[in-house]
Formats: structure tokens, sequence, C-alpha cells
């Protein structure tokens, strides 16, 4: 059956796995194993140097993981994928692989905390270069582009602010200026929302502890693109630099959770635009930020870009830092957490709950105002969400 004319449920519970190849389990078998033997020394040789198909040792490859990888990158419209022990792994895997000392590195200037870190402290020690640019400003990358630089990297959208990058746009700016690599984490959207290679960048990331896994049990990352570049971070980036293969039991549990995708990011993206519609409402609410709502800055480039709004929501509260701190501590259902994606929905104040990570000066410079509270709104039923976010909210009033 030709997979790229199934329908996305479909490849999202079937792509990548036969059955009748595996004793007719119709859940995909963990195989829980280091290393495999071969038929002869003939064989081992050809595996090892990649002239023959087949499993060497499993931190190059396993297969449990490779049905995720095969499924991944069919949904996202790729020719392969890598799948590692978490999705800093995937970014810093990826970094190991394409960059050497004096090349350049362009990011917006709003990141996930850790990347920053990685981006800003780490790969300069080592002679890589990064700037900075606000990517929702195209002529602000373009002029940012040199001759060194060897990969853009970009959230869209971007955690925690939800700011929307044109990702067609931006990768047209690169084109016209560098040879670039243009790589996008849509951990945000999932591939069911939004399909970055489809507007023109190169490599997809993910961190597959989020939304494609959903449940909150599994740390896990992945890096989808082209057979060429796939099989250049497997090998020089994951296999014999960081290590950082997945295991074979949490493959398994993010195939589980693959299978369920689309009906969970319909329900999380239905309970966001209600509660994105009740906070916007709020006297206590000073802006909110989500792809739903016509107030959006970027609605029309949402409407373009994503199929759905999704489920989180960043709003910033009257008050700052105070406000955000005593809202945060009155919520009865929404977890304080760090992480998104879950069944459970979520809260995050970063100026309070991540003030060691998070400087004055940082959310500055990442555009993170004092008062800004993330939600990743979950499954519960919305009117029980609703009640608790309007208790919080009434301890401002």
């Amino acid at each position: 059956m030709d997979q790229e004319k199934l329908g996305f449920s479909t490849n999202a519970i079937h792509a990548g796995y036969d059955p009748n190849k595996h004793e007719g389990a119709l859940s995909t078998p963990i195989f829980c194993t280091s290393a495999y033997a071969f038929d002869s020394a003939e064989q081992a040789a050809a595996r090892i140097g990649g002239e023959e198909e087949g499993m060497v040792y499993s931190r190059g490859g396993n297969p449990t993981v490779r049905v995720l990888e095969q499924r991944l990158a069919i949904l996202e419209g790729a020719q392969a994928a890598v799948a590692v022990g978490s999705g800093m792994g995937a970014i810093s895997t990826l970094a190991w692989t394409l960059l050497r000392p004096g090349d350049k590195l362009l990011v917006d200037v709003t990141l996930y905390s850790g990347t920053q870190t990685l981006v800003n402290s780490i790969l300069p020690e080592f002679g890589i270069v990064t700037n900075v640019a606000d990517f929702t400003r195209p002529d602000e990358v373009g002029a940012s582009i040199s001759r060194n630089t060897k990969l853009v990297l970009f959230e869209s959208l971007t955690n925690p602010n939800m700011r929307m990058v044109d990702i067609k746009t931006i990768s047209e700016t690169v084109r016209e200026r560098s040879e670039a690599l243009i790589a996008v984490d849509n951990t945000y959207c999932t591939p069911y929302l939004q399909r970055p290679l489809d507007f023109g960048a190169d490599i997809v990331l993910h961190s597959l502890t989020k939304y494609i896994n959903g449940h909150g049990d599994v740390i896990a990352g992945v890096v989808i693109g082209s057979a060429e570049i796939v099989k250049r971070v497997r090998t020089a980036g994951m296999k014999n630099s960081t290590g950082a293969c997945l295991s074979p039991a949490d493959a398994y549990l993010i195939l589980r959770g693959l299978k369920t995708l689309t009906i969970r990011m319909d329900r999380h993206c239905h309970n966001a635009q209600i509660i994105a519609e009740f906070l916007e409402r709020s006297s206590c609410v000073k802006k909110v930020h989500y792809p739903g709502l016509q107030s959006y800055s970027q609605y029309d480039l949402a409407r373009r870009q994503m199929k759905q709004p999704g489920g989180m929501i960043a709003f910033e509260l009257k008050g700052g830092i105070e406000a955000g701190r005593k809202f945060i501590n009155s919520l009865r259902l929404f977890a304080r957490s760090l992480s998104l994606g879950d069944a459970e929905s979520l809260a995050l104040h970063p100026a309070s709950m991540m003030k060691t990570v998070y400087t004055e000066e940082d959310r500055r410079d990442s555009l993170i105002d004092d008062g800004l509270v993330r939600l990743s709104v979950g499954l519960e039923n919305v009117e029980d969400l609703l009640a608790d976010l309007e208790h919080a909210l009434s301890v401002l009033a």
C-alpha cells in the first residue's frame, strides 16, 4: 500500500510496520538487545561498512526504534529520521554533526532555555559563533547571514511566548544568501498541525517527550530530513559523538502515543481555543498570545501555516512577576510543571519558576514579559479548566 496516499491518522497507526514480518504482532515488539549476530564475517563487514542494510549495534539502530523513525519521517513528509534520547539530544547531535570551529549558527531571539544554553554558552567554547536575529523580521535575518553561516535554527511556534516564524519566507531569505541548512523545532505543533519541510526547511526537530508521545512518561527527541543528512547525524553525531541513542522501550511508548496523536491534538486545540477566548475577556490579563485569536499579531500567518492553532497558550498578566507568582500558586487543577504536551494541563510562570534560568536580562532579550504565563492545555473537561483559571484570576482581582 502506498503510504504517501494514506491519511495522516492511518500513517500514524500503521506506517513503517508490517505485522506479518513479526509473527503477526499488531503492536511493535520491543527488541531489548544491545548487539546483533551476523551470518558470517563477510556479512558483519558489509553491515559495519554500510554496504548492507541491517542492525549492527543498538547505539546506531534498533528494530523498534527504526519503526518509530520511519513513521515519523513519513508523517513529516521526509526521507528519513534518527531518534535520540531527548529533545536536547536531537539539537546537540545535529549541532555536533553540522558545525565546525569557525562556522556560524544563526538563531532566533526566542529559544527554548536548553537550546539557548547550548548555542550561547557551550558551542562558542568550541569556536562556533552564534548570531541572533528577530526571525519575525526577514530583513534582519537576511542581514545576519554571512558566508560562514552553516545552520539556521528556530522554533515556530516559539517557547514560551508563542511568536510565529514564517517558515516559507525565512527559508527563501536564507536560500537567497547562503547554502546554510534550515532547521525548525516543530515540537509545539507536531506534524499534524504543521510540516516545516513543506515550507522550505531542510530539517525538523522534535522533543518527542511532548505531544508526539503525549503521556508524560518518556524523554526522547528526533532529527528528521533527507536521507543524506540523517545518515550523517546518525553516524557522526549520534553513534560516534553524543551516543544519545533512544531505548526500544521508550520507542514503543512513543509509537503507542502516536496512534492517538490526531484525536488528542483535536481535543488540545478545542480546549485551548475556549480558554484563550476566556482569558482575553479577563480584566487581569494584559495580552493573550494564541494563534486561534483574531487579536493574535500573526493570525493570518497562522491560518496559512498551521492546520489548527494548537494546545499552547501564552498570556501576560497585569502586575508582572508578583501577579504571575500569585496566579500560578492559586491553580488547583493545572499542574505547575516545566513540561508540555501531556494529557494533564500544565502551567509555567518563567519569571518566578525559572528565575535562575531566565534572568531579568534573559527575559528581556528573549521577549518574555515578567507576567507571562505559559499554559499547556490538556484533555480534561474544559469547564473544569475554566473554573480553575477563574479561581486563580479571582485571587488577583
